[in-house]
């Protein structure tokens, strides 16, 4: 597979991205500019996975840092600037780039240093939707013993001097720290280049055909754009799962940004009942007035906004929204095996207050 990524499919890849998003994975508007601008510098393409070279290495490309934070600074030359730190420092040719997750900002991750660098974006996402650590989008290279990480961070405005780049070898739960404090003292976000990897750990262990998959959304909400309930029902249709749980308004929004995260819930006043949903950046949990439990990441919780017919992250969904609330089951949600150990979703339970099982 060898795919030559024009304005359409970018478009359409980070539109579906960020159905993918989950009420995470970054902002639409910065996501269709950062794949908009890798068309515009240069041939860009997506190959699958089994066309890499065996001997080559796979690197992962993400922002880290809460979407909420006022002070975050990142351009595409901080994105640049990660892998060419991480390649300089590991001393490695990179074959690839994958994305961290699918989302409206990071499905585009990794498309400018692959332009820059003259190699191909691969169709394996670490993590088909988006979700809060690095952990959950390392592939479960938390449970190789051997592994080293290997991380390259850099965010911040010079001028107001909050510019940071940083370094980092070690085992991934700490490295995974350094660069979420890299990215609070960065002012919110940095970019990041990390964990090298062979093709065959990829296909292995990736959300192999996420890409894609986020494309062919994409090209729903481009076909039904301006119609939320159409969307909503087309791209289940074509997920082979899922529901439209209700249409309501949003009533509350609570929102506190801590540790480099944004933490809160979102309380919606629906047709039929009341919704709380918990949120870690992406929304984690969906339990309606009575308390029951509709959805628990990692299944797929998105809001999408009657108005403008796209979906609304827990960064930018307002008081007096009125949104479709849509459930898409994990079983139908390409995943990557960062979200399928239960030790790592344990920490959703200390971060949202809420029991996942």
């Amino acid at each position: 597979m060898r795919i030559k990524v024009d304005e359409k499919i970018a478009e359409a890849a980070v539109l579906g991205g960020s159905f993918f998003g989950g009420g995470g994975g970054g902002d639409l508007k910065t996501g269709l500019a950062t794949a908009r601008l890798a068309v515009e510098l240069g041939d860009l393409y997506v190959v699958g996975v089994s066309d890499l070279p065996r001997d080559s290495f796979v690197v992962t490309a993400s922002l880290v840092g809460a979407p909420a934070a006022g002070e975050k600074y990142v351009r595409p030359t901080h994105m640049i600037r990660s892998a060419e730190l991480l390649r300089n420092y590991a001393g490695i040719e990179i074959g690839g780039f994958i994305s961290s997750e699918n989302g409206g900002a990071s499905t585009a991750n990794g498309w400018i240093p692959a332009v820059a660098l003259e190699v191909p974006v691969v169709d394996a996402p670490a993590d088909g939707r988006a979700h809060p650590t690095g952990v959950m989008g390392s592939m479960g290279l938390h449970k190789v013993r051997e592994y080293v990480s290997i991380q390259a961070a850099v965010g911040g405005n010079r001028e107001a001097g909050t510019y940071v780049e940083l370094v980092a070898r070690g085992s991934l739960a700490r490295v995974d720290r350094l660069v979420r404090e890299a990215s609070v003292q960065a002012g919110g976000m940095v970019a990041v280049a990390r964990n090298p990897v062979s093709p065959e750990y990829v296909k292995e262990n990736a959300a192999v055909g996420g890409l894609t998959k986020a494309i062919e959304v994409g090209r729903i909400i481009q076909k039904h754009y301006g119609d939320a309930e159409a969307i909503a029902l087309a791209v289940i249709k074509h997920i082979g799962g899922g529901q439209v749980v209700d249409r309501g308004t949003v009533e509350l929004v609570a929102l506190e940004t801590r540790g480099g995260y944004d933490i809160g819930r979102v309380v919606i006043r629906g047709a039929s009942a009341r919704y709380e949903i918990t949120f870690w950046n992406e929304y984690m949990t969906l339990e309606d007035s009575g308390g029951v439990r509709l959805a628990t990441f990692p299944d797929l919780i998105v809001t999408l906004s009657v108005k403008s017919s796209l979906p609304l992250t827990s960064a930018e969904i307002r008081e007096s929204d009125e949104v479709l609330v849509v459930v898409i089951p994990k079983d139908f949600v390409p995943l990557g095996a960062g979200v399928k150990d239960p030790e790592v979703l344990k920490q959703v339970e200390s971060v949202v207050g809420k029991k996942l099982w």
